[in-house]
């Protein structure tokens, strides 16, 4: 197919007729609604109480990260609580370094 066999779309026409129908929900939004949902649990003084999937979902997480020492679900909640750790590096320093830095990134990626 050359440039020349292509036509473009008319103003205001789809380039995909058979999309998403509109106001089908997206992924996103439907999972956000799934988690809103209520649930009926007894608690530890044997009452019911009514918790969100989502609330009984991070209790699952943080009773993982310190029931089991799981180091992904304790990565998961401290990120989420405060964001992501960034590494830095100074390159203006004034000392002499005899590190090959491109090499120490190669091997710490490749663990």
């Amino acid at each position: 197919m050359s440039k020349e066999d292509l036509i473009p779309f008319k103003k205001g026409q789809s380039g995909n007729p058979n999309g998403r129908p509109k106001g089908s929900k997206n992924r996103s939004t439907i999972i956000k609604e799934i988690l809103s949902l209520m649930v009926k649990k007894v608690d530890a003084d044997g009452k019911p109480v009514w918790q969100s999937k989502e609330y009984l979902m991070v209790e699952a997480l943080v009773n993982k990260a310190i029931e089991k020492g799981d180091v992904n679900a304790f990565n998961a909640i401290y990120n989420n609580l405060y964001g992501n750790l960034k590494d830095t590096v100074d390159v203006n320093t004034t000392e002499e370094v005899n590190h090959d830095f491109r090499n120490i990134i190669a091997r710490i990626k490749a663990q």
